[in-house]
């Protein structure tokens, strides 16, 4: 997993609340294999017309918008069912973080499992941040996971929290399995100290 430290990009403006996952990642997507690069199926059917043309409306189709790898959105993101697939297009697209004033809660837990920090600031921080990035598109957003802090783009930092494990393997690009392995060693050595201790 890439490591997550400090980024400072370009934000996209999702200025709508209960973005569900389903408008994230569409259900007929499911069943295609994790290989697969999810990025394309992201925001599929309000991204593309039914001929497959692009939709110019939708923010992720606009030139300034197109090499985001910061979400701001609003309200309840990524509501609804609890597909990790949602997660994975939103990664595999490029985004590295979300901010939004809540999150849908099974997306917020899946999104941290895999490389993806989802970010709650307050309402009026976010709907200020929705507004300068609308009015200048192409604003950039930075995030510092360390030190828990997100830069506006007219320079206000805001904090955040984030519990410090998921924080730990972020910073150190680690999922729970590689967690459990960097382990291993002493795993190893409390099991041969019982062992002795049994005998």
């Amino acid at each position: 997993m890439e490591r997550f430290q400090r980024l400072e990009a370009v934000a996209l403006p999702i200025v709508r609340p209960n973005v569900d996952t389903d408008q994230i990642l569409p259900a007929r997507y499911l069943q295609k294999p994790r290989a697969n690069d999810f990025g394309q199926f992201l925001f599929r059917d309000v991204r593309f017309r039914k001929d497959g043309s692009e939709e110019p409306g939708f923010p992720l189709n606009q030139a300034a918008y197109r090499q985001a790898r910061i979400l701001v959105a609003e309200r309840n993101f990524a509501c609804g069912s609890s597909r990790e697939h949602a997660v994975w297009a939103l990664h595999d697209y490029g985004f590295r973080a979300v901010i939004a004033p809540s999150f849908g809660d099974i997306f917020f837990a899946n999104a941290l499992k895999n490389g993806l920090l989802p970010i709650v600031l307050p309402a009026a921080a976010v709907a200020r941040m929705l507004g300068e990035i609308q009015t200048t598109p192409g604003s950039r957003v930075g995030v510092d996971l360390d030190g828990q802090t997100v830069v506006a783009p007219d320079g206000t930092v805001h904090g955040f929290a984030v519990d410090p494990f998921p924080k730990h393997c972020l910073l150190n690009g680690m999922d729970e399995l590689d967690y459990s392995l960097s382990l291993a060693q002493s795993i190893a050595d409390f099991e041969r100290r019982y062992a002795l201790d049994d005998g």
